[in-house]
């Protein structure tokens, strides 16, 4: 055992003391910056009524329902001194406008689908300025648009684009409950990205307040910030008030299907042949690949994957083309089920086949499980060893799956710089690690914080070099953080370049040109300069 020294013990104490006379002092600030947000709102809505400090009774419920990780709404994570749930703009601008002239550090969100918790909890004091209820949802039909506020869900869009319109839709993520604020602006995919591309290729304008309060529209911005926030996380360049966005259009039906093989059923052969078909498919198709641990009733515990596939189009043409171009597949009439483009929507959301289309309107309740997130691109095929060996860890740890999303199509078309997203073309698909428990303490989760680290770093020989590619919206502070609220250029260049790429350099431009003091930053923002 390893015997702290006194200057480890010194500094451990101090680092304490000053903790605690940073909360002291700024709780003092606390109440300047309450009795200043009335003189910068102009609504007739008082801001007064949207604040949350820890004396009120419905500060924990406000503060947990957002909360989707168990892992950060225990009672040692660090809460907001108070909550600025925003019912009009100016109640964001005053929220800026007088953290930045007391000196209060703010986090913003949206959804609270951040997986690190980065939108709701800090090392320090602050306050999180709370979007959930700016949700409104205005469609035109007509010019094929949409403005959709930040706190506004994706199943909500969904939902709301269907009331207008049966061959309208817009390709964002499978999860009805992420907000548009932190989807978009991470980039956004979805089953028909190998069609139309991101959320954020499909953007037309935007609304966000910047550092001085002000709101500005893709004009007043510049094509710089406007470039900035689609892709390149909102957090880093201000507060995203709302999108517009360009609606697609899609067919009266389209067709779902989810198969699943078993190793005895050959998922080696399919899952291997997966990799060389997938990617090359038609625009119009997508076949996602899960590989978990089965846990059907009086089934042997083994690795099994699931093909689950979306086609912009009918069955009997779907079958055609799989059974032409992925036989192994196996895939049969049965499986196949044709439903409108928002009925899809359901499906991807994990609900059974006819499940009426207004549970995209659900909100989710508090979290329920612990869980951590993360990703990788892959470029060349794996061989049928590599995924032996992958299917080995998997079935060891049991309480996690591997994710396959397939590229090609529309994302090999856009250019890498067109946004600060930067995996397009020469990726075969994206993996995400998801690794979710229901246990409690602190020995536990660090127990499956440890299997994920490992399944990640066993995958290192199959997957993206120099960098090692990341996705942004699935946060990740293993591949690089500033802790402790300091930002470091270094440290953010580490991880900046694994999200982003050679757009990392531009966005430090675009940062330090609209941000220069850095009032918007997390552990994983974009410096200034």
């Amino acid at each position: 055992m390893k015997v702290p020294t006194s200057k480890a013990i010194l500094f451990f104490v101090l680092s304490v003391l000053l903790s605690s006379v940073s909360w002291a002092t700024a709780y003092a600030d606390l109440n300047d910056f309450l009795q200043c947000l009335p003189k910068f709102s102009e609504s007739s809505y008082p801001i007064i009524e949207t604040i949350y400090t820890q004396k009120n009774t419905s500060f924990q419920y406000v503060l947990n329902a957002y909360i989707k990780n168990r892992r950060y709404s225990t009672p040692t994570i660090p809460k907001p001194m108070a909550i600025i749930a925003a019912m009009h703009e100016s109640h964001v601008q005053a929220t800026v406008v007088c953290a930045k002239q007391h000196a209060l550090h703010i986090r913003i969100r949206s959804g609270g689908y951040d997986y690190k918790g980065l939108s709701y909890v800090s090392s320090v004091p602050f306050i999180i300025l709370d979007m959930f209820n700016l949700r409104s949802i205005e469609i035109n039909v007509t010019d094929e648009s949409a403005w959709v506020q930040a706190g506004a869900t994706a199943g909500e869009l969904y939902y709301k684009i269907a009331e207008k319109s049966k061959v309208h839709g817009f390709p964002a993520g499978v999860c009805p409950t992420v907000a548009t604020g932190g989807l978009i602006s991470g980039g956004g995919y979805g089953p028909t990205m190998r069609r139309f591309g991101l959320s954020a290729d499909n953007i037309e304008d935007a609304k966000l307040v910047n550092v001085n309060g002000t709101i500005l529209d893709r004009n007043s911005m510049g094509e710089d910030l406007f470039w900035a926030i689609r892709g390149g996380g909102g957090a880093s360049f201000g507060v995203i008030l709302s999108w517009k966005i360009k609606l697609v259009r899609v067919p009266a039906k389209v067709t779902v299907f989810n198969v699943t093989r078993s190793i005895e059923q050959g998922a080696l052969d399919v899952l291997y042949r997966w990799q060389y078909v997938a990617p090359k498919l038609p625009k119009n198709t997508y076949i996602r690949a899960t590989s978990q641990v089965s846990n059907g009733e009086g089934k042997k515990k083994d690795v099994e994957v699931s093909f689950v596939g979306h086609f912009l189009g009918q069955i009997d043409e779907l079958l055609r083309l799989i059974n032409e171009s992925f036989p192994k597949l196996g895939l049969q009439r049965k499986d196949c089920f044709e439903m409108s483009w928002v009925e899809s929507t359901v499906f991807w959301a994990g609900y059974p086949i006819g499940t009426p289309i207004n549970v995209l309107l659900n909100m989710t309740n508090m979290p329920t499980f612990f869980f951590k997130s993360k990703s990788d691109y892959v470029k060349e095929p794996i061989p049928k060893e590599g995924i032996k060996s992958i299917w080995q860890m998997v079935h060891k740890i049991e309480k996690v799956y591997v994710q396959w999303n397939p590229y090609g199509g529309r994302m090999d078309e856009i250019a890498a710089s067109a946004t600060p997203f930067p995996h397009r073309a020469g990726n075969l698909f994206k993996i995400q690690y998801y690794m979710s428990w229901t246990e409690e303490g602190i020995d536990t989760t660090n127990k499956y914080l440890s299997f994920s680290r490992k399944l990640y770093e066993a995958m290192t020989p199959f997957v993206s070099k120099n960098p090692r590619e990341a996705f942004l919206n699935y946060r990740d502070i293993d591949i690089g953080a500033n802790l402790h609220n300091q930002t470091e250029f270094d440290i953010a260049r580490v991880y900046g370049s694994k999200c982003f790429k050679d757009n990392f350099d531009r966005l430090v431009r675009v940062k330090t040109v609209v941000d220069p003091q850095n009032f918007f930053r997390n552990e994983q923002s974009i410096p200034p300069l």
